[in-house]
């Protein structure tokens, strides 16, 4: 048995509630990883999401549903109609979701607390893409700089000459690289972009990276795995459908 295969017999896998899908990742995401998932508008990249939190409610896994382009009450019917209903867990404190609003200089406490508050499983972030293109709050100084000073730490000091977008997801994922959790984090893509994400960052900074697609003439849906550490996988497009109880394999 060579090395990789002694490695990867160590990995836990994290199943993703998307039965076709963990036959193409050996079982599901590794451990403690970040999956970006990236897709038009109408692709399923919510719908991914519900998939996802609500295995872990099925296997007893609290969970958090972080959402900055809808409020928890539209996202609720809407799952409740593909059937997730996740109301009883809620109530058992299984899991949580929460609408961060963008437009609130605290965001980012708002969200590191909610991350840090309980002990969770699996973490959803629904989407990105606000995050990244939000302006950073601070002051001038004497030498007309910005003082950053939200991010004044020893992996961001003042005179830092990272871009913005970058510093933005950079806070964000070791946000969540900090916790014991699983994490799926969306972003939009636009058709016939040729990024994995929106802002064209997120994909190298993620562990994973699941394009979701459609063709629209052809009434097709399709799922490319196009990264995803510790894993052996296919780059070939899958096949996919949306109906009652989320995505399935075709």
């Amino acid at each position: 048995m060579n090395a990789y295969s002694k490695q990867d017999q160590l990995i836990k896998r994290i199943s993703t509630g998307i039965n076709g899908l963990d036959g193409i990742i050996e079982g599901g995401f590794p451990n403690k990883s970040i999956t970006l998932v990236s897709g038009p508008p109408g692709s399923g990249k919510s719908i991914f999401s519900f998939q996802f939190l609500y295995e872990g409610i099925i296997k007893n896994e609290k969970g958090l549903f972080l959402t900055l382009d809808k409020k928890v009450e539209g996202l609720l019917i809407q799952s409740k109609k593909l059937g997730f209903n996740f109301k009883s867990a809620i109530e058992d404190k299984l899991v949580k979701f929460r609408f961060l609003n963008i437009n609130k200089k605290l965001i980012y406490e708002s969200m590191i607390n909610e991350i840090l508050s309980g002990e969770f499983k699996r973490i959803v972030l629904d989407s990105i893409t606000p995050l990244s293109e939000m302006p950073i709050y601070g002051n001038y100084n004497e030498n007309n700089k910005l003082d950053i000073s939200a991010f004044n730490s020893e992996d961001y000091p003042p005179n830092t000459n990272l871009p913005i977008r970058r510093l933005h997801l950079q806070y964000i994922i070791n946000a969540l690289e900090s916790t014991e959790s699983t994490s799926v984090v969306t972003s939009e893509l636009p058709m016939g972009s040729s990024l994995f994400s929106r802002d064209g960052i997120s994909e190298f900074l993620a562990d994973g990276v699941i394009i979701l697609s459609f063709d629209p003439t052809m009434n097709r849906r399709k799922m490319s795995v196009m990264k995803m550490r510790n894993t052996k996988h296919t780059l070939k497009p899958h096949d996919i459908e949306i109906k009652e109880g989320g995505i399935f394999f075709i």
